[in-house]
């Protein structure tokens, strides 16, 4: 399936629910501003645009932005935007977040600070969801934006994180492999104790809802040829679904890799808050912009029902 195509699933999935309203932090440049409207236009979600008025009224008027139905509230600065975009979430007003024209690091430090922030019991982390040219299905990437170097109770979080989006997506039980640079445990590579004892947490219940294996290489991992000559029988090796990479820089390198080498596209979002966050950036395509904000749509809709199931299930004992 086609970039295109594979997004376009995605987006118009997201399309069929209701659209919850986003707090988009700082739409003051025509990329992030642009996707913000393009996504309402379309009916991804319904963005109330916080930021200073003036400079996002000017935006919209130079890149022809039609801005007229949104709401719009008005701040003095980035670091005010963002705390206030949080605040919207707290307060129930709005269901996702968006990332505009400021720094990553400026947003993440509200969402994880601000009066008690979007944090939950949960580590935060971020998913690329890419389309690989040659690749059967969509392939998740974590973590590769926030976690430097994460710690194994981390890493833990990391993939639950991946494999409740997988599954909110509805593409059924993920198949996990947890990379390092070779498929067999030695403690010469750190990483490959970590990845057994992973997949041990996943036997013993700690992390649910997906096949793990690890540690396995890139090749192992995704070429079912590579596996069968390295002679790895799993569920998992060389169909994997969701790549756990050991560490931010590996992670980075490899998804840039892909994208700038393999052609892929790389759709992103930020998990483990109370709400999903959509981290798009200036060079991804209109598509993968999209696709950015379709996943959190359709992810932040069915925390949303499954909140509400919960409450109901609450209700009734």
């Amino acid at each position: 399936m086609s970039e295109s195509l594979r997004y376009q699933t995605l987006i118009e999935s997201a399309r069929k629910a209701d659209p919850p309203c986003c707090a988009v932090a700082h739409p003051c440049d025509a990329s992030s501003l642009g996707s913000a409207v393009e996504a309402a236009q379309i009916g991804l979600f319904r963005p109330v645009l916080i930021g200073p008025q003036s400079r996002i009224k000017k935006v919209a008027q130079e890149n022809n932005l039609d801005i007229s139905g949104l709401e719009l509230i008005d701040t003095p600065h980035s670091h005010a935007s963002a705390d206030l975009a949080v605040e919207c979430v707290q307060s129930a007003q709005a269901s996702l977040l968006m990332k505009g024209s400021l720094h990553t690091d400026e947003l993440m430090h509200s969402v994880i600070k601000h009066k008690g922030g979007l944090r939950t019991e949960r580590r935060i982390s971020h998913v690329f969801i890419m389309d690989v040219p040659n690749y059967d299905e969509l392939l998740f990437i974590t973590d590769a934006a926030v976690n430097i170097f994460p710690d194994l109770e981390t890493k833990a979080d990391i993939i639950q994180n991946a494999i409740d989006l997988h599954l909110g997506l509805g593409l059924g039980t993920p198949r996990v492999a947890i990379l390092s640079a070779v498929e067999q445990v030695t403690s010469k590579i750190p990483s490959t104790i970590e990845a057994a004892a992973l997949c041990k947490m996943a036997d013993r219940g700690q992390i649910q809802g997906g096949d793990l294996d690890g540690p396995l290489a890139l090749d192992n991992a995704i070429s079912p040829e590579a596996a069968r000559i390295k002679g790895i029988n799993s569920s998992v090796a060389g169909r994997a679904q969701i790549l756990v990479v050991p560490d931010l820089e590996a992670g980075n390198m490899l998804a840039k890799n892909l994208t700038f080498l393999g052609g892929a596209s790389a759709a992103g979002v930020v998990l483990g808050g109370k709400v999903p966050i959509v981290l798009t950036s200036r060079a991804d395509s209109g598509s993968t912009k999209l696709a950015s904000c379709a996943v959190a749509s359709l992810y932040a809709d069915h925390l949303i029902r499954q909140q509400l199931a919960l409450a109901t299930g609450a209700d009734n004992e």
